[in-house]
């Protein structure tokens, strides 16, 4: 069961300390700079988690224009408070936040989270082969693990 209180709010400067430790360990962001990280919050809306102290405990975030297309990335949780319910909670206040009602299309990418988003209503593409990319799989001078 969830024990975080989750909000969508901008990173404060700590916050921002403990996403970019996060984020650089990932499979899908290897190394990135702190100021990419910052760059990319600032630019994004982000949903936080927080315990009952306030300490930061995971972190969403969501480029869009809010009004046709959503796109969910850098969703995470420390690995001592996963498996309560915490990254559903953080992709629901996506979800329910006023300004992203109507959307008509949100995407996301995942390697083995696949059973976390099909409870949110995520399925696989319909048509895949629509959807082109451009993918520099060594963008911070570490290889992303595909």
């Amino acid at each position: 069961m969830m024990s975080a209180s989750i909000k969508i709010e901008q990173p404060t400067e700590s916050d921002l300390d403990v996403i970019h430790a996060a984020l650089a360990e990932t499979y899908w962001a290897p190394g990135i700079p702190r100021a990419t990280v910052s760059r990319a919050f600032r630019n994004s809306i982000a949903a936080l988690a927080r315990d009952d102290s306030g300490k930061l405990i995971g972190f969403a975030r969501l480029v869009t224009d809010k009004a046709t297309f959503a796109w969910l990335c850098d969703v995470f949780v420390l690995p001592e408070h996963q498996g309560k319910g915490i990254a559903r909670e953080l992709v629901r206040a996506f979800q329910a936040h006023p300004e992203l009602q109507g959307l008509r299309r949100w995407l996301l990418g995942t390697k083995d989270a696949h059973g976390v988003y099909a409870t949110l209503g995520f399925k696989p593409l319909d048509a895949p082969e629509r959807l082109m990319h451009i993918m520099n799989t060594n963008p911070y001078g570490v290889p992303v693990k595909l």
